[in-house]
């Protein structure tokens, strides 16, 4: 009988999730409920000197806002507690001795500088490095001399010196040759497994039938074949994935901007846009199919049409999308997103939901919650607490001889007399517009810049009504002090 599916996916707390890893979890993700199967979430956290502190609770919250969630592992438990690999030492340690007990690893003590030492010999002889096997494998009692004489004392495996081919799912057969092999370490002087012994370990023990990764492991892959076959496991199937460069063609690194999925949600953007593209990333449904749901991606996931070209990670065309994914997605569920951006960012705009509402109805066409706040946040702020841009003053109201001042001025006592509703402010306006033979951006950016600081707000009917009228005669008042201004702090804000 097949055993059913299951992935993994199992991330170093490190930090927040990088976008490399939330692909990564969303195709094991994706695959799993493709396949009836279940998905696992575990913890690697065998190196202890990149560890970092509260980067497991930052990797879940980033998986639970893109919407992946897992049948096992941690903060869900299941059948192989624990899901941390630093709580599962005991196991490693016992498959270790098995090992060394059927002598298929040794002990190994040299100090860092002496293989410094033996690398560079290697090196200046014009061959690559592989650990020297000694003649005699170190016994248990040399290993506890050697700790006791403060050395580093490691467990080795004791290559078979074979080809080992690998079979992949993208990239198809794979063979490395003997003579590119070495007796790699699995267990650490500090007592912790290597990265290849431990998933080896849980991988069998927690039933994963398949290991989809980056294609940065595809070479490290013959290592887990052969402690597979040491200790007895069973072999899953093997996917790996082509890597995500940036569109200059270099891996994606943090050094091209932010590429964490925390910081796109703190950006703004919707966790199903961002979703829907990386799934995109090294994956293709089909049909010139691009913008999917959740659900749609599921459906149509499969192994087969994963790519071995690496892909581009196009920002813009994230924006592109999620600009897309915002037009299309109801009320609610941007009232939601709003919530969540405001709660990650200080921000003056109060969380009363009726305004959240109205600033997403007022600011139609936003492309990320970031640009709400940016049109929007500055009618929150207290009267005197924004700056004007120079730049809008000068170019609004003071070119052609002052004619924007001179608009507001003649403004500032009819808005006063006007009653504070849209359908008066729109008379009003209107009604200048008539008389002064105008257009509305000669009225209604004289009021954008007194009241915002800006040339960009919402209509100038809702910043108004938004303000309210004390607000708003209070900015007025104050945008037009600027025109009675010293001479030189005229000049000044002139050039500002």
């Amino acid at each position: 009988m097949t055993q059913p599916v299951k992935t993994r996916f199992a991330p170093s707390p490190t930090g927040h999730l990088h976008v490399g890893g939330a692909r990564t979890a969303l195709f094991n993700w994706l695959y799993a409920r493709k396949q009836g199967g279940k998905f696992l979430l575990r913890i690697e956290d065998t190196d202890r000197a990149r560890h970092v502190e509260g980067a497991v609770e930052k990797i879940i919250d980033d998986l639970k806002w893109l919407g992946i969630d897992w049948d096992e592992g941690l903060g869900v438990g299941g059948p192989n507690e624990p899901y941390r690999q630093s709580g599962r030492l005991e196991i490693y340690r016992d498959r270790v001795e098995r090992l060394l007990a059927a002598g298929k690893a040794y002990h190994a003590f040299e100090t860092g500088e002496e293989l410094k030492a033996m690398r560079k010999e290697a090196e200046g002889g014009g061959r690559g490095f592989r650990y020297p096997r000694p003649e005699r494998l170190p016994t248990a009692e040399d290993a506890e001399k050697a700790r006791a004489e403060g050395r580093p004392v490691v467990v080795r495996f004791r290559n078979p010196g074979r080809d080992v081919k690998v079979h992949d799912a993208v990239f198809g057969d794979v063979t490395i040759a003997a003579a590119e092999q070495d007796d790699f370490i699995i267990l650490k002087d500090d007592g912790y497994p290597t990265f290849h012994l431990a998933n080896v370990v849980d991988d069998a023990l927690m039933g994963v039938t398949l290991v989809m990764r980056g294609q940065e492991f595809l070479g490290q892959t013959w290592r887990q074949v052969l402690l597979r076959e040491a200790l007895g496991l069973p072999e899953p199937g093997y996917a790996h994935l082509p890597l995500i460069l940036d569109m200059s063609g270099r891996k994606l690194s943090k050094r091209d901007g932010d590429v964490e999925v925390h910081a796109f949600r703190a950006a703004g953007y919707l966790p199903e846009v961002l979703m829907n593209f990386i799934a995109l990333a090294g994956w293709s449904p089909g049909g010139n199919r691009e913008r999917m749901t959740p659900a749609e991606l599921i459906e149509s996931f499969s192994l087969e049409r994963l790519s071995k070209t690496n892909a581009k990670f196009d920002r813009r065309k994230l924006l592109a999308f999620n600009t897309e994914g915002v037009a299309e997605a109801p009320p609610e569920r941007l009232l939601s997103g709003l919530k969540d951006y405001l709660s990650l960012n200080e921000t003056p705009i109060p969380p009363d939901e009726e305004m959240l509402g109205r600033l997403i109805r007022a600011n139609k066409g936003f492309r990320t919650f970031a640009d709400v706040v940016a049109k929007s946040g500055v009618l929150f702020v207290a009267d005197d607490a924004f700056e004007y841009d120079y730049k809008a003053v000068r170019k609004v109201l003071a070119k052609g001889g002052g004619a924007g001042w001179a608009m507001l001025g003649g403004l500032r006592p009819a808005l006063a007399e006007c009653k504070w509703t849209e359908d008066a402010l729109k008379a009003l306006v209107e009604g200048v517009c008539a008389e002064k033979g105008a257009g509305m951006n000669a009225v209604a950016q004289p009021l954008r810049v007194a009241v915002t600081g800006s040339t960009v707000s919402p209509s100038i009917y809702e910043t108004l009504l938004i303000l309210g009228k004390q607000k708003a005669l209070a900015r007025i008042d104050r945008c037009l002090a600027l025109r009675d201004a010293e001479p030189s702090q005229g000049r000044n804000h002139e050039q500002g």
